[in-house]
């Protein structure tokens, strides 16, 4: 299989050239990571057959998932993600456990406290802090229940009481009742939901989405009906899925920031991203920005700000290319007057 081939089938199973409705996206992808929303819903209106609405967030939540990130997904894959024996990635102040500022009995009646407000409709991350304040919370206790990177409210999460709405503002809702996974159950679930929508991909591609070995890959595909094909002289594992052809590669794509496409590949491997573009779409502090695809594969950056929108072109774009860039933006962001370019 040649690159272009392989770049040609995973856009067409990863919804962008052959769209979907927006819970088999979510569900079929794994969730979209979602610590930036307005990522997340970039990246599913990219994939998705109808225009979303504001109601788009309805049969979706926001939760903690794969490598410890937020993501979104549909309600039902509660018992997925939030499967049992969940340990990765959480400091003590994520935990139910004592920390040293919070007992591990203070936190669950400060716990006990917010499932209560939630109840009565105290739902904001706000409201909830002004809420334990009257309970008698200290600041001490504060700077771990209401932690800026989880704290109380990250485990009440990881234990399926809490998951947030999804919108922009902080705002938590009772997790309706579930039964989780049992993790190795689960995990392989996940795994064949990678295999059927990120492969053709390799086992350093899979280890790196899911922050495992690669021994622990292995283990999967010995349990899954994969199959095997080489590209770049490199074994490559897939799932059919029931397409026997893909739609040609549309001439370009607005990737959203922390999109499943780059991050579902090792970055250093991509077959859409070259690396001598690597930096200025995986930055040295974490981030991962909104690329623009030509052809299938990276060639600049793109930002949105009010009515603006700059593209930088890590290459020289053709005016054609900067006429398909320009009406791509004017068709995500109908609001936006001027487009301007910058080399990078």
């Amino acid at each position: 299989m040649t690159d272009h081939e392989r770049r040609q089938l995973l856009l067409a199973r990863q919804y962008i050239s052959a769209p979907a409705d927006k819970g088999t996206v979510c569900g079929a992808l794994n969730g979209l990571q979602a610590q930036i929303l307005s990522y997340a819903r970039h990246a599913l209106a990219l994939r998705c057959s109808a225009p979303l609405g504001a109601d788009w967030g309805d049969g979706l939540v926001k939760s903690w998932t794969l490598r410890g990130t937020m993501h979104i997904f549909p309600e039902r894959d509660l018992p997925l993600y939030l499967h049992r024996d969940r340990t990765h990635y959480l400091r003590d102040v994520d935990r139910f456990t004592a920390d040293p500022c919070l007992s591990a009995e203070r936190k669950a009646a400060l716990a006990g406290h917010i499932l209560r407000c939630v109840d009565q409709g105290i739902t904001t991350r706000e409201e909830l802090r002004r809420a334990c304040r009257d309970f008698g919370m200290t600041a001490e206790e504060e700077g771990s229940a209401f932690n800026s990177w989880g704290g109380l409210l990250r485990a009440m999460c990881e234990a399926g009481q809490l998951c947030y709405t999804v919108q922009e503002q902080k705002v938590f809702r009772r997790c309706p009742e579930f039964t989780p996974m049992a993790a190795k159950e689960a995990q392989l679930e996940q795994a064949r939901r990678y295999f059927t929508r990120f492969g053709p991909a390799s086992l350093r591609d899979a280890a790196y989405f899911f922050a495992v070995p690669q021994k622990q890959v292995r283990t999967w595909l010995d349990q899954l009906p994969v199959e095997t094909v080489s590209t770049a002289g490199r074994d490559c594992f897939f799932i059919r899925d029931g397409r026997r052809d893909a739609p040609e590669i549309p001439a370009c794509i607005l990737l959203a920031g922390f999109d499943q496409l780059l991050l579902g590949y090792e970055k250093r491997e991509s077959v859409f991203l070259p690396p001598e573009y690597l930096r200025g779409i995986f930055t040295r502090s974490g981030m991962v920005l909104p690329a623009v695809l030509l052809d299938g594969q990276v060639a600049g950056q793109w930002k949105v700000s009010g009515r603006s929108c700059k593209v930088t072109c890590f290459r020289p774009f053709s005016s054609a290319e900067r006429e398909q860039t320009a009406a791509a933006l004017h068709r995500f962001f109908p609001a936006a007057a001027r487009v301007t370019w910058a080399e990078g």
